[in-house]
Order: C-alpha cells, then sequence, then structure tokens
C-alpha cells in the first residue's frame, strides 16, 4: 500500500512527488505515456518558481540548461522595462527546454524514493473513510491512503471524481513548433513585423541554421485538440496570415493550444484532490501554466504528507483550496485580459495603446509584473504586519542563505530576539537564532512552501501558530 498516488509524472506531479519524498511519505507515480515528451517546446520559469527551486537546491542545474532574461515585457508582450529592485534575487526569467524541467524534477523525485511507473493509466478509483482504491487501465488495482490528479487539462481523476470545471472553451487555436524556412532572413523578419502590427501573438524568431520557432494564430479551433497538427496544415496558416509559407519544411517538432479557460470548482473532495492543469487551464499569455502548476504542488506537498505523517491538524488539508484556488482565478483573470488586449480589433487596440502608457509607471509595470510571477501572492492568514501571508526573501544569514535552510521542506523559525523556542515541535520546525538577519519584525515562522505564516516578539503567540500550521506539540 502506498500513501499517495499520484496521477502524472508532468512538472506538477514531478515536484508533488518529490516534496512528499522530504517527508518520508510512500509515493507511486502513474504515468500513462511511456515516454517523457520529446519536443523541444521552450518554457518560462518566473521568479517565484525560481525561488522555489532553489529552496529545493535546484537552481543551479536549471541555471546550466537555460537562458536568463530580463521579466520586462511580459504582461500581454507589452514593451516595459524591468523594474530595477524587483524584491528578489532571483528577479529574471529562465528560458529552458521543457524535456529538462521534466526530466529533472523526475529525477529529482526518484532520487529522494518516489516510485515511477510510465505506461500506466488511472481508469477508475473508488475512495472510503481510510483511503482510495485505483484501478489501472490494465486492470490492476491499487491502494493508497491519498490520491491527486495532475493528469493535465484532460485529467482523468477530476472527471471521475464529478468535479465540475466551468469557464469557456476554446475559440481559437494557435499552432507552435520549430521548422526550417528556406526564405531569406531579411524577408521573414520584415513580414513578421509587418503582420505583428496587427496579429501579435504572431511570430517566427530564428533558433540558429534556418531554424525557427513559429507561433501562428488560428481562427476557430480544431475539432480534435489533442491531435498534433502537421506541416502542411501549419503551411496552410502561414499562407492564410502572411501570403507566403516561407519554404516551411523539415519540422522538428509541432503542436496547437487552444485558448480554453476553465477552473476547477473544487480542488479537494475526500481523499482525492487536483492540481496543475487538471484543476486550471487558460491561455498560454505570460507563461504561467507550468508555473502554476508547480507552486500548487509545493503548497500541497507538506500539507499532504502531515496528514499521512499524523502531525496535521484536519482543517490544514483545506488551506490547499482555500489558497490556491483564489490565486488560480487571477491567473485566469489576467490571461483573459491579455488576450483581450491581443486582439486585432479598434476596440482592444485602442485599450492596448493606453495599457502602453500605464506600463510607463514604475508602479503599474511593478504591480503587473508582480502578478504575473507570482510574487504579488499574498495569502489571507489573518490581521497582522504586511508581510504576513507573503513569500519570505532570500536574505543573507550569518552562515550561508535563508534558502538553503529550507531544502528538507520543514518549517523555519528565524529568530533576532535569541528569546524564542519550537519546543515541541523539533520534528518538524527548524530554528535559527540570528541577531543580524535583515528582518523588519523581531522573529519569522516560515512554512515548508516559503511563506511567512507569523511574525513578532512572544513565545505564546508563536506557540499557538506553531499548532495551527504544524500541528499538536510532541509532550
Amino acid at each position: 500500500m502506498f500513501d499517495v498516488i499520484i496521477a502524472g509524472c508532468g512538472p506538477t506531479g514531478a515536484m508533488l512527488a518529490a516534496e512528499l519524498r522530504l517527508h518520508d511519505v510512500r509515493v507511486l507515480v502513474l504515468e500513462q505515456e511511456t515516454e517523457p515528451a520529446s519536443f523541444v517546446r521552450i518554457v518560462s520559469l518566473h521568479v517565484r518558481s525560481l525561488e522555489l527551486m532553489a529552496m529545493r537546491g535546484l537552481l543551479d542545474r536549471l541555471l546550466e540548461r537555460g537562458r536568463q532574461r530580463p521579466v520586462g515585457g511580459i504582461f500581454a508582450a507589452i514593451p516595459s522595462p524591468a523594474p530595477a529592485d524587483l524584491d528578489s534575487a532571483y528577479a529574471y526569467l529562465l528560458g529552458i527546454p521543457q524535456p529538462v524541467v521534466d526530466r529533472l524534477l523526475a529525477d529529482h523525485a526518484a532520487g529522494l524514493g518516489a516510485k515511477i511507473r510510465r505506461g500506466r493509466a488511472v481508469a477508475g478509483f473508488e475512495q472510503d473513510d481510510e483511503g482510495v482504491t485505483v484501478e489501472l487501465a490494465d486492470g490492476e488495482r491499487l491502494r493508497s491512503r491519498y490520491l491527486v490528479g495532475c493528469d493535465g487539462a484532460r485529467s482523468t481523476v477530476r472527471k471521475l471524481l464529478g468535479v465540475g470545471f466551468p469557464g469557456e472553451p476554446s475559440r481559437n487555436d494557435t499552432l507552435m513548433g520549430e521548422l526550417e524556412l528556406t526564405a531569406p532572413p531579411e524577408e521573414i523578419a520584415a513580414k513578421v513585423a509587418e503582420i505583428r502590427e496587427t496579429a501579435r501573438a504572431f511570430s517566427l524568431v530564428p533558433f540558429g541554421e534556418g531554424v525557427y520557432r513559429a507561433v501562428v494564430p488560428v481562427a476557430g479551433a480544431a475539432e480534435d485538440r489533442a491531435e498534433p497538427p502537421t506541416l502542411e496544415d501549419f503551411k496552410v496558416q502561414l499562407r492564410a496570415l502572411t501570403g507566403t509559407d516561407f519554404g516551411a519544411h523539415s519540422p522538428r517538432w509541432l503542436s496547437r493550444f487552444g485558448d480554453a479557460t476553465r477552473l476547477a470548482e473544487r480542488f479537494r473532495v475526500g481523499r482525492v484532490l487536483l492540481a496543475g492543469d487538471a484543476a486550471h487551464i487558460h491561455p498560454p499569455a505570460g507563461g504561467q501554466g507550468l508555473n502554476l502548476g508547480v507552486q500548487d504542488a509545493v503548497n500541497l506537498g507538506w500539507k499532504l504528507a502531515g496528514r499521512v505523517r499524523g502531525w496535521a491538524p484536519e482543517p490544514l488539508l483545506d488551506t490547499y483550496h482555500a489558497e490556491r484556488h483564489p490565486v488560480a482565478e487571477d491567473v485566469l483573470v489576467n490571461t483573459r485580459a491579455q488576450v483581450e488586449l491581443s486582439s486585432a480589433e479598434p476596440g482592444p487596440r485602442a485599450v492596448r495603446r493606453l495599457f502602453t502608457e500605464l506600463m510607463g509607471f514604475d508602479e503599474v509595470n511593478r504591480y503587473l509584473i508582480e502578478k504575473i510571477t507570482a510574487l504579488g501572492v499574498r495569502y489571507d492568514f489573518g490581521t497582522g504586519p504586511d508581510l504576513l501571508g507573503r513569500r519570505v526573501r532570500d536574505i543573507e544569514l550569518g552562515q550561508g542563505r535563508l534558502y538553503e535552510r529550507l531544502r528538507r521542506g520543514r518549517g523555519l523559525l528565524l529568530d533576532r530576539t535569541g528569546g524564542l523556542t519550537v519546543e515541541g515541535w523539533p520534528d518538524r520546525v527548524d530554528l535559527i537564532a540570528d541577531p543580524a538577519a535583515a528582518l523588519e519584525v523581531p522573529a519569522i515562522l516560515v512554512r515548508p512552501d516559503g511563506y511567512i505564516a507569523w511574525a513578532g516578539e512572544h513565545q505564546r503567540d508563536l506557540d499557538d501558530h506553531l499548532a495551527r500550521w504544524f500541528g499538536e506539540p510532541i509532550r
């Protein structure tokens, strides 16, 4: 018997498996595909995701394979500078092939002891008061205490769970891929500049040796979006949009995505939970999808582990939906807005022009960048200092940096007073007494996902919050 079965070994499922293994939870990851995706789609890891990777000791390995670029201009692709003093030690975007992210996170989870079985699809499940019985497509039945659906937009787990997925279906598709073009580079660049005056979603970006990464908007949605486009599909759409197919040939990979926007009504039903694209889908404006799923996983992991290990209070697991559902809803709102701002219609073009002017103000630009990169997320932990419910910065300590002390996925008390203790919670919370720590308050309690759960100086108040987030103390 397993403690947790995860359906899906994409970035969300793999990250969740690793988070659970930090707490010795017995994890099985089931992936219906026999091999990881082979096409080299470039994704962007945003600032908050880079912070999480730093917290778990993964960032250096990602930096070796990615390319850093400024965070400016990511809202609706409106040109804007990156704020000079964005409040993070990792204030950049990291462009990186998604297969690299998939493989690194899967290897990370397996290295921590998670079992990953490929070519195994979930076909059904039943839950009871003690756990979940999962049936695979080949008839095998497995037992676990919890099941988490990280199985994508067409999630089998979500459908079997009967959770509503309201929103809007795809109205328009976008073709995306890498292929070779024989047309002269200067001709391609001139045509792209001309077309982007009205079709801002269109791009042909050189990728070396005559290879281009193509993003081609399509009016209307395919009947079967699971079916990848063909080279001829690309050529037809290129001709329709630009009047030429640029001599396109020899595709490396081709895919399509739609602009469907949907949000699961509930992220938890009993012992079954949803995360990543299984819980929310939206257009790729701003490149937020992968990041949102990874952040779901880090929020959920320690809470679910606490229930499995027996120390977490029952309401703790419910905070997963309470915290992440509003965040996902906000992402859906901002992607809807970005899609509208990319429209060639006169009204949206006028609004885009106004937004372009507004983003010349640093406060507006910073607000939108913090929204896209999740730096602006603040969970509702009740009344208290402004930093309560916000992410903690990676500050210098007497020895090393703060994020280095979060690698075990435990809570952390950072105390400048030298008078506070986590006695009673030594198996769940670490203590750093550092009178020189750059804090605005005497002490902070940091959750395993890097959010500040308490700030103050009185032990009795601290003990109440330790019990709230980390259960009853050891007697």
